[in-house]
């Protein structure tokens, strides 16, 4: 995990002679970006820096825009370790000054991250030809610093088909319909209008989740009518929704549906409002690390 730091704060040791630097870059042969997930719940643009690891940036289906880059090193930081982020142009082209784009820290043993807005700072630099690049002090050799950079060479392409994934993302997360409840009109099968649109956004978000694991169907009905008819009726919506899911791709063995009758009520009976929230299904997801 990173934390900003103070530029007061930040001890940063001068470049003195390209001796004491060890680069790690891609040269113009070498660079490659890919776009590894491309879908409406995830996106995901990777960069490999030879000798040293990859650079990747991704972002995820939710109701806020959101932007992560992470530094995947092959050899994790020995030690906690300043360091500064820099926008400098590539050899080919010279003469353009370098740009400071934020101060952070390695922590012990993890990747590197960066805030969200020095990830699209990033980006952007990227798309101008600039080389974002890591600058901090090597873990065992206090004389010798360590730039890691990112090259611009073959971005663009794949830059636009990442920003189109991200246009493209879901306006809402697994969180947000990982326990999701349904209600019921009285006396049948039919949802309400809500609960019909949260059925429909459950079902387009698992259609593209491949680690979800087990979808739980609850049923439970208000306690009009006999038991056994009450017992019966949440067994057909319970079976209702799993048929909904199956249809739209979901695989049988993934659901698993329990019908409760007139048991385990939230509120009284003895209005319309509580005998609604009553009758409902209640959806729960569970999901591989």
């Amino acid at each position: 995990m990173w934390r900003k730091l103070t530029i007061a704060g930040l001890l940063l040791v001068p470049l003195t002679s390209m001796a004491q630097l060890r680069h790690f870059v891609a040269n113009l042969d070498e660079s490659q970006w890919r776009v590894t997930q491309n879908s409406p719940i995830e996106c995901r643009l990777e960069h490999q820096i030879p000798l040293y690891g990859n650079a990747v940036f991704s972002s995820y289906a939710s109701k806020k825009i959101n932007l992560d880059f992470e530094l995947a090193m092959w050899q994790k930081p020995e030690k906690v370790t300043k360091a500064r982020l820099v926008s400098r142009a590539p050899q080919w082209r010279p003469g353009r000054p370098d740009i400071a784009i934020t101060e952070i820290t390695y922590q012990r043993y993890f990747n590197g991250e960066v805030p969200k807005p020095a990830a699209w700072s990033m980006l952007n630099e990227l798309a101008k030809g600039m080389q974002p690049t890591f600058y901090y002090t090597d873990w065992f050799r206090a004389e010798q610093q360590v730039a890691v950079g990112l090259s611009a060479a073959n971005f663009r392409r794949m830059y636009n088909q990442f920003r189109q994934c991200l246009s493209n993302l879901l306006p809402y997360s697994f969180d947000d319909i990982a326990f999701t409840v349904l209600n019921f009109k009285s006396g049948g099968k039919e949802l309400t209008a809500y609960s019909l649109k949260q059925m429909q956004r459950v079902q387009e978000y698992l259609s593209y989740d491949p680690e979800v694991e087990l979808v739980l169907v609850d049923a439970y009905t208000d306690s009009y009518g006999s038991r056994n008819v009450n017992k019966r009726v949440s067994n057909e919506r319970a079976n209702q929704i799993k048929k909904y899911l199956m249809e739209h791709g979901i695989q049988q063995n993934r659901i698993l549906t329990t019908g409760h009758g007139e048991t385990k009520h939230l509120v009284a009976n003895d209005t319309i409002r509580g005998r609604q929230q009553n009758r409902r299904v209640v959806i729960q997801i569970s999901k591989g690390a």
